[in-house]
Parts: structure tokens; C-alpha cells; sequence
């Protein structure tokens, strides 16, 4: 059993609970959820674009492009290493692609010019802060090299009153040491949406 288990077992016994909602997926807060979902979008700077959602869940982020808001143009494909999630997604959205993957234990091969991961890095559960950061540092690695235009994730901060034991918030010192020594430089913070975490968009390319 990997260690990272405990995160997605932690989402699928949400799922079972809450039903197919935004508790379901652990985010405690409705409007808060669409902030996020928002948040993730505002990485796509060009139009007609292909869209990876790593760790699609319950597919919510896809509910959220095709309400009616403006993201005509996106492409969108669910991947996630929960069966549970995978299928139920499918059986509401039987025409979207969706796979079924853990990228730590087999590589992605898969390119997309975006790719977003909502919530994947917000909560550790019982992991060690070292155990999630070697987790979070290591699937980053991974994913990136597959994402053409841009890739977005995001983490707890640390500027907050008080931090719970079972999220992971992250200091912007590490995250940006590690973004550098790995060539990553084309990264932008948005930290201005109100809620105790931030989210980074990382580009292939300098943006002027």
C-alpha cells in the first residue's frame, strides 16, 4: 500500500457519506468550490485548448465549464487514481475521456496544453509534512513535462492564524526554491481570491 492511499481512500469515504456535491469531495463550502474552480480556468490564456483535470473527482470542475460561463473553446478529460470516482464519473458524463492512473507508478504519456490539480496537494490526512511534500514534489515532476502551455495546482498557505494538522500548507520560500532548481521559473502566485490557501499557474513559456 502506497502512503498516498490515505488521500484518495479519504475522498472516496467523502464520496460515500456526502453523496455527489461539493462535501463529497471535501470542499465544505459551495461558493467557495466555484472560487476554485474559477481560480484553476483563469491558467488558460489561449482558446481552443485541450484541459486535463488531474484528480477530476466527481467531474464538478466540468459542471462548472459548461454552466454557462464563458469557456467555450476547452477541451475537457478527467483523470483520477480512484475507480470509484472514475466510474461515476463516466456514467454522468459517458462522452467526456476519462483514465484511470496513478502517474507515480506509470507514466502519464498523455499531452494536453493545460492541465489543473484542484485540491490534490490541499489536505495530507495522517501523511508527515515530509511524506506529503515528497508526494506533492514527485507527481508534480511527473505531470508537468505533459502539460504544453501550463499546469496549475494548489496548496494551504502558511500566512494564516493557525494551521491544522491534516492539510498541507506549504511556504513560498521551498515552493519557490524548488520551482527554481527544477526550471520552472514561469510561475505566477494567486493569493488574491480569499481563502487560506494560493494557487500557481506554471508556464512553458515567459509571458509578456
Amino acid at each position: 500500500m502506497s502512503e498516498y492511499e490515505v488521500l484518495y481512500r479519504h475522498y472516496e469515504n467523502c464520496f460515500d457519506r456526502h453523496g455527489d456535491n461539493h462535501r463529497g469531495v471535501d470542499w465544505p463550502d459551495a461558493r467557495q468550490a466555484d472560487r476554485r474552480y474559477q481560480v484553476m480556468l483563469g491558467l488558460i490564456e489561449r482558446r481552443p485548448c485541450t484541459l486535463l483535470d488531474l484528480g477530476c473527482g466527481l467531474s464538478h470542475l466540468y459542471e462548472f465549464i459548461s454552466s454557462g460561463r464563458d469557456y467555450e473553446g476547452v477541451e475537457y478529460a478527467g483523470l483520477d487514481i480512484s475507480e470509484k470516482f472514475i466510474n461515476a464519473s463516466k456514467k454522468k458524463y459517458p462522452g467526456n475521456r476519462y483514465f484511470l492512473k496513478d502517474c507515480l507508478k506509470e507514466p502519464l504519456e498523455l499531452h494536453f496544453d493545460y492541465i489543473v490539480m484542484n485540491g490534490v496537494f490541499t489536505e495530507k490526512r495522517e501523511m508527515s509534512h515530509q511524506a506529503m511534500y515528497y508526494f506533492f514534489t514527485e507527481l508534480l515532476l511527473k505531470v508537468y513535462p505533459f502539460a504544453d502551455r501550463g499546469l496549475a495546482f494548489n496548496v494551504m498557505s502558511k500566512q494564516v492564524d493557525w494551521e491544522r494538522e491534516d492539510l498541507f500548507h506549504l511556504s513560498l520560500d521551498d515552493l519557490a526554491w524548488f520551482l527554481h532548481k527544477n526550471k520552472m521559473r514561469n510561475f505566477v502566485l494567486r493569493n488574491d481570491y480569499g481563502l487560506y490557501e494560493y494557487t500557481v499557474y506554471l508556464y512553458r513559456e515567459p509571458r509578456v
